[in-house]
């Protein structure tokens, strides 16, 4: 299956390259140095609960005696027996000491009925001696224990016959106390703990409502905006390689931040903003920290789903609090990266004007609508969708410049690799201007990843340089997948072998664009083999007997199994995807049918949100959608007779190419011209560069 790098998607390494550490130069804006807001809702929370807590010690505390606490009904047959050595009353409560055996207070959980206590032991306990803590009757010791109970209301109400009761018993080991009135601490701190309530309940409703309405809570409403200050660590264009270009078009914002008088004053209108276009990873975040750094102001980076929230209103409040923050320090520079999470087409999905989304692109809109002539406030943002973002948001006087972030070329691909090299250490062989070469398509971002790969490759072979097998083996990776460790079927592999085999006689017989730098049987991602093919260079244009032949490269691997063994297989399905897609582009967007014309018959792409095939209008009937589709057919069997005429014409460099792989499984391209010889549209080229 061939493998085309710049079809691959890559993590935006290169681009998401910090100015400097958040702290302490990264504040929020607004903030300044000023301390956080004291936490006054936590504080009345936290004094809530510890009155609380004293109001409810105080109502529900033991207000009786310690130790035992025993039923009413036990206490008056302890009474009766003589068990009661003391008592006293206090208020509703009785406690004393009554006597037990030792072996009851030491299993207080046990359900048996205790010990009874003979006269003789309570008498012993009655007159004990200061020195003296039981009286052992036999084997059972006696101690007296503490105990409580709570006297009735039925007895409470005849409190003289309850208290000459106790005395005719007791006698001089009888008391009665009058318990501590509690009733006005009772009552005041009934009353705070009311209020306390009350005002926390309060201020808790208050910041919930605050919440919702997106109002007067500090840092809620507030943007989220990182600020980077200007310091000596800023980055600069030194830093961007690649970017020639795109940086000239930016020096003109870097000298307006400079000096604006210069430019206010001869009447000119530096543009509002400067919207910066795409692939991911090209360095479009990069290039806004740079104009930033260049300009010694200060720099404030958001990302546009930082705007949205799931409250009405508070995407709007973060806009106006951020270009306000902007104006206070002018100059400065707003980037918003990611603009197309909060600026797509309004009038789409659900909720119409009232979608909080559109809010906030409407805030956006009127913010920028609303510099004056003298702030020097620049607005910069980047994204790889300029296709969805609202018109209004395109119009002069908004985003007046748009610059489009490009791949690099080679001599761009050179200085980047120079750039992520720093600080590497290199071996003699590495040749950058090779891998720059062998890397068309490539961002930024994937020659960091690459850069990093071979690196971290070298550093686990426990090598002192990285040498260019290193980055021979990362580029492997990164194109390709890592190896994976199965075991595939003589059948299988010989299949396999044939079906590379096709790809590599097609690329190499036919005059395209690209030629083959690695072909593999090895099992790697998602394939079961791969030939890697590599632009020869950046072609900005392509023709249409390069599109043809590149057809005919797709189907390559089809033709040579269905050729050696009669029968295709599943293997072929990606290959039949790129080639459908790449001849209906063909047809329907580039007029390469005679039977059709030189006609677009583009789709109606004005509602990107709606889904494509709910809001997709086609402009032209259904005689013409057949036609389409007979010609897709026509030039898909054209490509597939030619890639059979080529194989057949060079069945014999087909076998030697196939075994080839099957014994050694990886063929570089110096070992593919050993077998099969140059290319002839290589050495036509050669010969023409000689010349």
């Amino acid at each position: 299956m061939p493998e085309q790098p710049e079809q691959k998607s890559f993590p935006s390494a290169h681009e998401e390259k910090p100015a400097r550490p958040p702290s302490p130069d990264s504040e929020r804006p607004g903030s300044g140095n000023a301390p956080p807001a004291p936490q006054s809702g936590t504080l009345t929370f936290v004094l809530f609960l510890v009155v609380g807590a004293v109001v409810m010690m105080m109502l529900f505390g033991n207000r009786g005696g310690n130790g035992k606490v025993i039923p009413w009904g036990s206490f008056l047959k302890k009474l009766e027996s003589g068990d009661i050595l003391s008592a006293n009353v206090q208020g509703t409560t009785i406690s004393g000491r009554l006597a037990v055996a030792a072996d009851d207070t030491k299993n207080p959980q046990k359900t048996a009925e205790p010990k009874p206590v003979p006269p003789e032991a309570v008498a012993g306990l009655k007159n004990l001696g200061k020195n003296e803590k039981s009286v052992k009757i036999g084997e059972i010791e006696y101690i007296p224990a503490e105990y409580s109970t709570e006297i009735p209301s039925v007895a409470y109400t005849n409190t003289d016959e309850l208290s000459n009761l106790l005395f005719t018993k007791l006698g001089d080991r009888f008391s009665a106390t009058q318990p501590p009135d509690h009733g006005t601490w009772l009552m005041v701190l009934s009353l705070v703990f009311t209020v306390v309530l009350v005002v926390a309940l309060f201020v808790m409703m208050r910041r919930t409502r605050d919440q919702i309405m997106g109002g007067g809570i500090p840092g809620f409403t507030r943007s989220p905006a990182r600020k980077y200050a200007a310091s000596e660590k800023s980055i600069t264009f030194d830093d961007v390689a690649g970017l020639d270009g795109v940086k000239k078009e930016l020096v003109e914002i870097v000298d307006f931040l400079k000096d604006p008088e210069r430019f206010q004053r001869m009447g000119a209108r530096v543009p509002k903003g400067t919207l910066l276009m795409g692939p991911p990873g090209t360095g479009k975040t990069l290039l806004g920290r740079a104009v930033a750094g260049e300009a010694g102001v200060p720099f404030y980076s958001i990302n546009g789903s930082e705007f949205i929230q799931m409250f009405a209103g508070v995407g709007a409040s973060r806009v106006r609090d951020l270009f306000n923050t902007a104006k206070e320090n002018a100059p400065a520079i707003l980037f918003i990266d990611e603009i197309d999470a909060v600026g797509r087409h309004r009038g789409t999905g659900i909720g119409a004007g009232h979608d909080e989304r559109e809010q906030t692109l409407n805030q956006i809109l009127s913010e920028m609508d609303g510099f004056a002539q003298t702030e020097s406030v620049m607005v910069m943002a980047a994204t790889n969708r300029p296709d969805v973002l609202d018109p209004a948001l395109l119009r002069p006087g908004r985003f007046d410049r748009h610059i489009t972030v490009d791949r690099p070329s080679l001599k761009g691909r050179i200085a980047i690799f120079k750039v992520h090299s720093r600080g590497i250490p290199l071996s003699k062989d590495v040749d950058l201007r090779k891998l720059a070469m062998s890397t068309v398509g490539f961002t930024g971002a994937d020659i960091r990843n690459l850069v990093n790969e071979a690196t971290l490759w070298a550093t686990r072979n426990g090598k002192d340089q990285v040498e260019m097998s290193d980055f021979d083996f990362a580029q492997d990776k990164v194109l390709m997948g890592i190896r994976r460790e199965e075991v595939i079927s003589d059948l299988e592999k010989k299949k396999t072998a044939y079906h590379e085999a096709g790809h590599t006689i097609l690329d190499w017989f036919k005059p395209t664009n690209s030629r083959v730098r690695k072909v593999s049987i090895i099992p790697r991602g998602r394939t079961g083999g791969a030939t890697l093919m590599m632009p020869e260079d950046d072609q900005l244009i392509v023709s249409e007997p390069q599109l043809y032949a590149q057809l005919a490269v797709y189907m390559g691997g089809r033709a040579a199994e269905k050729m050696i063994f009669n029968e295709s297989s599943a293997g072929v399905e990606n290959d039949l995807k790129q080639a459908t897609r790449l001849a209906r582009r063909m047809v329907v967007h580039w007029g390469m049918s005679e039977r059709l014309g030189p006609i677009a018959f583009r789709t109606d792409e004005t509602h990107p949100f709606l889904g494509r095939d709910m809001s997709e209008s086609r402009e032209y009937s259904e005689e013409t959608a057949q036609i389409i589709d007979e010609e897709v057919t026509r030039i898909l069997k054209e490509a597939n007779d030619e890639a059979v005429r080529v194989l057949t014409e060079k069945r014999e460099l087909l076998d030697i190419l196939a075994a080839a792989l099957e014994s050694e499984e990886e063929l570089e391209e110096s070992r593919i011209i050993e077998l099969i010889g140059i290319s002839p549209y290589q050495q036509e080229k050669k010969h023409s560069e000689e010349e």
